[in-house]
């Protein structure tokens, strides 16, 4: 059962005369930029969308927050899309300083892959969500071994099958989808510290990308590659998916897969997942890129 927690610039006004309007275009008439930029934010302000009065996270171990506060262990409340820890300032936190009345519940499982996304979808089409995260994929790369990947043709098909659930179960809904991250990343920043080398040996972790991760063979190097070429897939193919779903879909523009995060951010205890840093900055990075996000970046470059 999920757990629940306690609570473009718009077209310029058709008010000018043609006159103006030729003026503005041959630049006789000049708008000093401070004056732009903030008729911009006010109008993107303007967009932003009411705060739905519940909201629901699709995802697995990362958006669980595990290992972000305890050995082993699903940490929900230090998830960055409906966490209730105050250093991560989750999705839902910052939402629901505009409505104290969000309710947010984490329909996340730690070890999912594309193919448990559609029941979650269900899920959250049964809580009657109108605003609803989507972080999944690093298990379709993560594997015990590279032929062990999801295939981009299943993974959209999969992705598909969930992103219609939701837009037939909850029409009004608004769907943000973060890319996957960036897990040959993880092998650059962590390939030189012993202790990252020795979990990711023993506990058998990513071993697509991760297995023999000091080797610099080629046949290491191109399988290194190959995996995140597969992440890169995944991610075309939600933005792809997302852009057909309309307006009430927005996807990071790979904000997540770009973000250069670093070993500080994940876990001593796997080096792999998120820790609560990790998951802080997992928040900021994609809040900025979502409906509400983008009006509050406006309404800052504008002051």
């Amino acid at each position: 059962m999920p757990r629940r927690l306690v609570p473009a610039r718009t077209a310029t006004a058709l008010t000018g005369t043609a006159l103006t309007a030729t003026a503005l275009t041959a630049g006789l008439i000049t708008i000093p930029a401070t004056a732009e930029a903030r008729t911009t934010a006010e109008a993107r302000t303007a967009a932003a969308p009411p705060v739905p009065a519940r909201m629901a996270s699709l995802g697995d171990s990362i958006t669980r927050a595990f290992n972000a506060c305890g050995w082993y262990s699903d940490c929900p409340s230090r998830s960055w899309s409906t966490g209730s820890t105050s250093s991560v300032n989750s999705h839902y936190l910052r939402l629901r300083a505009q409505n104290s009345a969000l309710t947010a519940y984490n329909d996340a499982r730690s070890g999912a892959k594309i193919a448990d996304l559609n029941g979650q979808a269900q899920t959250a089409v049964s809580q009657q969500a109108g605003y609803v995260t989507v972080l999944m994929g690093a298990n379709d790369a993560c594997t015990s071994s590279e032929s062990g990947m999801t295939s981009v043709a299943d993974y959209e098909t999969r992705f598909r099958a969930a992103m219609s659930t939701l837009r037939s179960g909850l029409p009004n809904a608004l769907v943000f989808v973060a890319s996957v991250p960036d897990i040959k990343r993880l092998w650059e920043v962590g390939r030189t510290s012993a202790a990252a080398r020795t979990a990711w040996s023993a506990f058998g972790i990513c071993q697509s990308m991760l297995a023999n991760p000091t080797s610099t063979a080629a046949a290491d190097t191109a399988r290194r590659d190959r995996v995140r070429q597969r992440v890169i897939a995944f991610n075309q193919v939600q933005a792809s998916v997302c852009a057909e779903y309309g307006p009430n879909c927005r996807f990071d523009g790979n904000a997540v897969f770009s973000y250069p995060f670093t070993l500080s951010q994940v876990s001593s205890w796997d080096y792999f997942h998120p820790n609560a840093s990790g998951q802080a900055v997992l928040a900021q990075q994609t809040y900025a890129r979502s409906f509400w996000g983008s009006a509050l970046i406006s309404r800052e470059a504008a002051a």
